[in-house]
């Protein structure tokens, strides 16, 4: 691949300002064109570092007979980086990175799955490989940065805390579980777990860390066009 060749490309997007990011899942846009529409944002976080009003923001219509709203949200200009909002991207641009061997801490696996129940919990993504042990790799979105580093959550997840105890399991059971951090912007230089937004959760990563759970966090490279995976970031506990 062309170091610079986007892996993942956006829908075709449509600049506009954000009014107002409220009830989780809507935002209030007022588009270039002058219409105001609400678009939908596939985000539960707290947006807190990337929801400010009078920002650029970019959205794509794609209207559906099961949609209430024809807009879906998928960028926001901040100060120093475009950051991605959408969480789904996330897991589908780790998985193509796996299937194209851009990631070296997890390529060599025969096949991918996604979406795999293991225990209690829906893990993201199992890597299986007739030579190796089964890989249970979950992908957290990560839009904070907190003096510098990336940091995860920006809300408490209680969802997110019983993620790393269920990796923690699975390292003891002998699988090997990956929990990877990607970062939808380009102005990190490194993770470090968001203690003062969630210490339960800082506490689980930390001691699934201490299970063998191993943690991976990258950052992106990213334009109006779309997205690849760009590096690897040092990790801070």
């Amino acid at each position: 691949m062309h170091p610079e060749a986007n892996l993942l490309d956006w829908p075709p997007l449509i600049k506009g300002r954000l009014i107002r990011r409220y009830k989780r899942f809507l935002a209030d846009i007022l588009l270039d064109t002058g219409e105001s529409i609400t678009a939908h944002c596939a985000n539960s976080g707290a947006m807190t570092h990337c929801s400010e009003a009078g920002r650029p923001v970019w959205v794509a219509h794609e209207p559906g007979p099961k949609r209430k709203l024809s807009y879906t949200w998928y960028l926001i200009e901040m100060k120093e980086s475009l950051v991605g909002v959408h969480t789904q991207i996330p897991n589908r641009l780790v998985s193509l990175a796996i299937e194209k061997g851009y990631i070296p801490e997890l390529s060599g696996y025969e096949k991918i799955k996604r979406e795999v129940r293991a225990n209690n919990s829906r893990i993201d993504i199992l890597l299986s490989d007739s030579t190796k042990k089964d890989c249970f790799v979950e992908v957290k979105n990560c839009t904070q940065i907190i003096n510098g580093l990336a940091a995860f959550p920006d809300a408490v997840t209680t969802r997110g805390k019983r993620h790393m105890e269920e990796l923690a399991i699975l390292t003891e059971n002998g699988k090997r579980a990956v929990v990877f951090f990607l970062v939808q912007r380009e102005d990190a230089r490194g993770f470090s777990p968001a203690e003062t937004i969630d210490p339960a959760y800082a506490k689980a990563l930390r001691l699934a860390a201490d299970c063998g759970v191993e943690i991976l966090c990258y950052d992106v490279r990213m334009n109006l066009k779309g997205l690849r995976m760009h590096r690897a970031l040092p990790v801070f506990l």
